[in-house]
């Protein structure tokens, strides 16, 4: 208790926590959707790996907290390096944080890793249904968009630009452009299940994998949305990241509005002259 005991500084501390950490932290979940067009049996492994996200939450956030927490006042873990590593740095054991380096950086590896990969595969996906540029079609012998990789360098690159310039505020720049995208990625995932589960209904076919309660949960999470993007505007330092959320929609509806207009004047093309 000598720390603040549970929500030192209330629920209101853990809502506001959610605009930025919890969401950033969580991001990335829907990749396992991704994979589908990679695994051998999509209708076994993705609902299995579904269902294990919760329980690696538990063992690998939860858990890790957990003994975090147990080890260190959290109003004493330092910003700036991995608190694991900062905590048994505190405690002279040099050569657990140094293990505990490597072990970072080969998480931090592996999440670059999924994101590289799940980008090429996104493009490329964009670029077979005629929504991104042709050139992302170009791919190695060994089935590698070589195009969309050199696209996922390049804005890696904007980002180390990026921070070269504005050390300090790079990240938590970065950090709420991501959960801005993040929120829309979310979003129009709840709403594109609401009209799957409709067009279900209307067809009277079952899904292999229902969701609980159906439709739901998709407004559930519509509302957490919501109040996400209202924590951020009230957040001075997430004020811009919820003033850019309706910018993407727009560019994202100005794209759609071009493709509809070029795919209507193909089909007009098409037509047989009279």
């Amino acid at each position: 208790m000598a720390a603040g005991g549970f929500f030192p500084n209330g629920v209101s501390g853990l809502v506001m926590s959610m605009a930025v950490i919890i969401m950033f932290s969580f991001g990335g979940l829907e990749l396992v959707g991704i994979t589908a067009a990679e695994a051998e049996d999509p209708s076994r492994s993705i609902p299995r790996a579904t269902n294990q996200v919760i329980y690696r939450i538990l063992i690998f956030y939860v858990g890790a907290l957990g003994v975090l927490l147990s080890l260190y006042p959290w109003d004493k873990v330092a910003t700036g390096g991995s608190p694991f590593v900062l905590i048994f740095r505190e405690m002279n054991s040099t050569l657990v944080a140094n293990v505990l380096n490597v072990i970072a950086l080969s998480v931090y590896y592996s999440i670059v890793n999924s994101g590289v990969y799940a980008n090429s595969r996104m493009l490329y996906g964009l670029a077979q249904q005629g929504n991104a540029p042709r050139a992302l079609l170009n791919v190695s012998r060994r089935g590698i968009s070589l195009t969309a990789l050199a696209v996922s360098a390049l804005v890696t690159a904007v980002c180390v630009v990026i921070n070269y310039v504005i050390p300090g505020r790079a990240f938590g720049l970065l950090m709420g452009l991501a959960v801005s995208a993040l929120v829309i990625n979310w979003a129009m995932i709840s709403i594109i299940h609401l009209e799957f589960r409709r067009r279900k209904r209307a067809r009277n076919e079952a899904t292999s994998f229902p969701s609980f309660g159906h439709s739901l949960p998709n407004y559930v999470v519509l509302a957490f949305l919501v109040g996400i993007v209202w924590v951020m505007y009230e957040t001075p330092d997430l004020r811009l990241s919820a003033y850019l959320i309706p910018v993407w929609l727009a560019v994202l509806g100005i794209g759609y509005y071009l493709k509809k207009r070029g795919g209507d004047a193909d089909r007009a093309n098409r037509l047989p002259s009279r």
